[in-house]
């Protein structure tokens, strides 16, 4: 995911009685920083830590004996409270999208060689394979019976890489907001929410990493209690005959992502809701998805594409409402 580079408008208004907190290190195979601020100086990082070790033990492949893990390999599984809401509002997103993003593309993931163990040459597997591994791909697979996943064909496995993080930003600032902090800024390896204001008594803003360039701030954008999320194919990807093939995996046609689409940017009220959202609208490509947020107002998304022109120039668009968040 892309990493967001957090500023502050120089203003010296101060909120009262307030220090500014920064927790921040290493997790999912990220990093992560939480700022906040608050009278009580008092150490958040155990119970932060905590909340980090409670949604691997759910939701990581790279931890042994995660829940994840455990029915990937079997039939079924009880889901705790972490695994059920990623799952849930997965399968949502999957029939909003028309399965777009889908959470059963682990198979295709590790064909690709994108998955937990990445082969030493990635290579573009052939139709043959992929229509093998496809029959067992599509969220309607899955059944949820009170708190019990269960697959509906063997074979089937999930993958929550690109929805997790979203979902543990939101967790976090609802720990920070169980305790009475208001004013938060909450960054799980690019994907954020915020609520309140700064040290300076001001919205908290973001800048938007352009890759390749050497000013990497390509806009400066407001963030009023909404959070923002970044799908991108310029981080892992491999070229083979010309073409680039990115990480990012649409699950209908089994293909890895090879477009003009550099990354999407997508605001929503929640993490979870950019983050699943992100991955589906960069496959939809720049003229769909910008129909689509048009079409379903309800769901409050604005995106932001950068992409490359046909002429090789790097271009962009956004949403109406993206707009209006921008630092002029």
């Amino acid at each position: 995911m892309m990493k967001f580079l957090v500023f502050f408008l120089l203003i010296s208004v101060n909120i009262s009685a307030q220090r500014l907190m920064v927790f921040e290190g290493k997790a999912q195979g990220t990093y992560y920083i939480v700022k906040y601020l608050s009278a009580d100086t008092t150490s958040l990082q155990h119970p932060i830590d905590s909340i980090f070790s409670a949604i691997d033990q759910s939701l990581s492949l790279y931890k042994p004996g995660s829940l994840i893990n455990r029915f990937n390999a079997g039939h079924k599984i009880k889901m705790d409270i972490h695994m059920r809401a990623v799952v849930e509002k997965s399968l949502w997103i999957s029939k909003i999208t028309s399965g777009a993003f889908d959470i059963t593309v682990k198979p295709l993931v590790d064909l690709w060689g994108f998955g937990v163990h990445r082969p030493a040459v990635q290579t573009v597997p052939s139709a043959d394979t992929l229509r093998q591994v496809l029959r067992h791909v599509g969220y309607h697979h899955l059944q949820i019976k009170g708190n019990w996943l269960i697959k509906r064909e063997a074979g089937v496995e999930i993958d929550c890489d690109g929805i997790a993080q979203g979902y543990t930003s939101d967790v976090l600032a609802r720990f920070l907001e169980q305790r009475g902090i208001m004013n938060y800024l909450v960054d799980v390896g690019g994907e954020l929410c915020s609520k309140g204001h700064n040290q300076h008594d001001k919205i908290w803003t973001v800048g938007i990493e352009r890759p390749g360039e050497d000013d990497p701030v390509q806009a400066i954008l407001q963030l009023p209690n909404r959070a923002i999320t970044t799908s991108g194919n310029y981080r892992r990807f491999f070229d083979q005959g010309g073409t680039r093939f990115a990480h990012t995996i649409d699950p209908v046609s089994g293909q890895a992502l090879h477009s003009n689409i550099i990354s999407v940017t997508v605001i929503a009220g929640d993490a979870i809701t950019a983050d699943g959202f992100d991955n589906a609208l960069i496959l939809m490509g720049v003229d769909k998805a910008m129909t689509f947020i048009k079409q379903y107002p309800q769901y409050g998304l604005e995106v932001y594409f950068i992409y490359k022109d046909t002429d090789g120039t790097i271009k962009e668009q956004f949403s109406p409402g993206f707009e209006k968040l921008l630092v002029h």
